[in-house]
């Protein structure tokens, strides 16, 4: 059974249906949103059952839509913080990929502009290395993002889309070895992304990020999770109450291989790793329970199956 990313969208009356018919289908539900008199729910479902899940929907006046971005943490990588290098575009992307069912944290670099100072501390490299992906908003000049992108992408893990101001063909040219995806003609500007062609280009950027991620999903498959995300944030919810008075809009937050958990890792670490799955087979035995490098949170890494030779 293959599960597909989908967002459900409809009013509140009844939406209860479509939960539970996700839930029988062996689908689950990653984030419920009540807005006013509508509800949106981002969701893994299998992809063979979502003709049936629109028909379920239709009468209730639901609509299911694709998004290849749920179940996905996303790095915005600014160079800075100050109004003269933080320009509207990173703010905007953020908010666009989170309407697409995207967790996307920003992270603004201590050193990243100025190319005799450029660089990436230990902390800031951690964090990068948490997401799925990163995206590097660089500025407009060739030879500046020439000249430090090789610092600010060394020891990154995650996929890099590359975006600045330059055009594609010469972002390729510049950057050796290549970087996993690149959109040109983003650099800095100071106004908001509100007219027809700004909307086109973040369409170019969330089309890109979605491009990366389906080789990285591809690349998952040839060698599975002992255990999905998804399920894991379900048995957390069942088994550790204490997530369910976290008031931060995500308390846990499904990654494409793993799980960051907002709870104290000294406190709750321990409690993690004794979650029972199935059948004796424990949290800890599929997936490494690590401190994050974010505040006090917990990171939960998912081992694939040749790691462990079980799939639960």
């Amino acid at each position: 059974m293959t599960l597909v990313p989908v967002t459900y969208k409809g009013g509140i009356f009844q939406h209860d249906v479509v939960v539970d018919l996700i839930e029988d289908l062996g689908g689950y539900v990653v984030q419920k949103h009540l807005i006013a008199q509508e509800v949106v729910l981002q969701c893994f479902v299998p992809r063979e059952d979502i003709e049936l899940i629109r028909e379920i929907s239709r009468p209730l006046f639901g609509e299911v839509t694709d998004s290849p971005l749920v179940g996905t943490e996303i790095a915005i990588v600014s160079m800075s913080l100050e109004i003269h290098h933080l320009p509207h575009p990173s703010c905007d992307i953020a908010e666009y990929v989170r309407r697409l069912g995207a967790k996307s944290n920003m992270v603004s670099l201590a050193r990243g502009p100025g190319k005799r100072i450029a660089s990436l501390n230990d902390e800031e490299r951690d964090v990068i290395n948490e997401h799925d992906i990163a995206v590097y908003l660089m500025g407009n000049f060739e030879t500046c993002i020439e000249y430090k992108i090789p610092t600010l992408r060394r020891g990154i893990d995650v996929p890099i889309v590359l975006c600045g101001g330059p055009d594609i063909e010469i972002l390729k040219k510049i950057t050796d070895p290549p970087m996993d995806g690149y959109v040109g003609n983003v650099g800095r500007f100071m106004r908001r992304t509100k007219e027809a062609d700004q909307l086109d280009k973040l369409d170019e950027i969330v089309a890109e990020i979605t491009r990366v991620l389906e080789k990285k999903r591809e690349e998952i498959a040839k060698d599975p999770l002992s255990v999905a995300p998804a399920r894991l944030m379900g048995l957390i919810r069942e088994k550790v109450p204490a997530i369910l008075d976290v008031t931060s809009p995500t308390p846990l937050t499904v990654q494409m291989a793993g799980l960051r958990v907002k709870l104290p890792y000294d406190t709750f670490a321990a409690d993690l790793r004794k979650i029972e799955i199935e059948d004796g087979i424990t949290l800890g035995d599929v997936a490494d329970v690590v401190p994050s490098r974010m505040r006090d949170y917990i990171l939960v890494r998912i081992r694939p199956f040749s790691d462990t030779n079980t799939v639960v």
